[in-house]
C-alpha cells in the first residue's frame, strides 16, 4: 500500500476510496497506510464518524473496519480504534486487530509513548514561532451556561492538557472582505483531552478555519445543525469542516507514519502571496 492519501473536500457519503484487499474491491471512507498481523494504520477522510451514534446506517470508521476485518473477527480478532479523531478531522488512525494489541497500545497511550502530530490552518499570524500551551480543560457546561453540550473550555478544575505549537507557514488569501491572514500550524499534543488542539489554539488567538464550535460564533454550529451548509455559513467559516489533519503517528518499537494535507486543505493553502516562514520554521516544513 502507498504511505499517503488525499481526499477531496466533500461530504462523507461522497468520499470513497477504493481498497484492494484479498482480491476484493471494497468502497471505503479511509485508506490503509500500513497493515501488520495485529494492527492497521489508516488515513481517515473528513466527515467520517469514528463510531455509530445513531442506528441510521451512516458510514462510520468502526463499522467499515469491522466489515473489512470480518475474517479476523471470526477468528477471535476485534476492532479497537486507539486514537480517536473528531468527525471533521482527517488523517492517521491506529487500529488494533487483536485484544492483546488493544491492551498494548492502550498502555502505550497512557504512558504517552504514542506520538501524534497534527496540521491546522488558523486565522491570523501568530507573533511567536513556537509556543507551549499548558491549560486544563473541562466541559464548559459544568461551569457556565453552554448551548453546546460537548463544548470544552479552559478551567482550573479540568484535566491537565498541554499542546506544543510550531508555525509552519504564514500566508494571505483574498476574499470578499479583502485580504485575510492565515497560518499553517503544527500541533503536538502531549495529552489527549477532548477538542484539546482546537481549544488551545483559540486561547492564543488562533482559531481553526472552519471550526463551527470554537470559531467566530458557536451559534454557527447550531445553525448548521438546523440548516446544513449554506452560503452564509461558507462566507463566515470559509471551509465546510475545521481545518485539522492528523499528519504523523509514531509508536515506539513499531514505526512511524505520515500523511500529507488532503486536497481541500492543501488547496486552501494556495494563498496570495505566500509569505516566507522564518529559517527555523522553514527547516521544519516537510515535503
Amino acid at each position: 500500500m502507498e504511505n499517503c492519501a488525499s481526499f477531496a473536500p466533500s461530504m462523507a457519503a461522497a468520499i470513497v476510496t477504493q481498497i484492494i484487499r484479498g482480491g476484493n474491491r471494497i468502497s471505503r471512507t479511509f485508506k490503509i497506510i500500513d497493515e501488520m498481523d495485529h494492527y492497521l494504520v489508516v488515513d481517515k477522510a473528513p466527515f467520517v464518524l469514528m463510531h455509530p451514534t445513531k442506528p441510521n446506517g451512516a458510514p462510520t470508521l468502526w463499522k467499515e473496519l469491522r466489515e473489512l476485518l470480518s475474517f479476523e473477527i471470526a477468528n477471535d480478532g476485534q476492532v479497537s480504534i486507539v486514537n480517536r479523531l473528531d468527525r471533521e478531522t482527517s488523517g492517521l488512525v491506529l487500529v488494533a486487530k487483536t485484544p492483546a494489541a488493544a491492551r498494548k497500545f492502550g498502555i502505550l497511550m497512557q504512558q504517552r509513548r504514542v506520538k501524534k502530530e497534527y496540521l491546522a490552518i488558523v486565522w491570523g499570524w501568530p507573533e511567536w514561532e513556537t509556543k507551549v500551551v499548558d491549560a486544563p480543560l473541562d466541559r464548559q457546561g459544568k461551569h457556565r451556561e453552554s448551548a453546546i453540550w460537548l463544548k470544552q473550555t479552559i478551567h482550573p478544575a479540568g484535566g491537565p492538557a498541554q499542546t506544543e505549537f510550531h508555525v509552519e507557514q504564514r500566508f494571505i488569501k483574498s476574499g470578499s472582505s479583502g485580504d485575510e491572514k492565515f497560518s499553517l500550524i503544527r500541533a503536538i499534543p502531549h495529552t489527549g483531552r477532548t477538542h484539546q488542539i482546537r481549544v488551545h489554539l483559540v486561547s492564543v488567538g488562533c482559531p481553526i478555519v472552519g471550526d463551527k464550535i470554537y470559531g467566530p460564533d458557536e451559534q454557527l454550529y447550531l445553525r448548521f445543525i438546523q440548516t446544513g451548509w449554506t452560503p452564509d455559513l461558507e462566507r463566515q467559516l470559509l471551509l465546510p469542516r475545521h481545518a485539522l489533519h492528523s499528519t504523523k503517528l509514531a509508536i515506539e518499537s513499531e514505526g512511524e507514519w505520515t500523511s500529507p494535507l488532503p486536497v481541500d486543505l492543501a488547496k486552501f493553502l494556495e494563498g496570495r502571496p505566500p509569505c516566507r516562514p522564518s529559517s527555523d520554521a522553514a527547516e521544519r516544513v516537510r515535503p
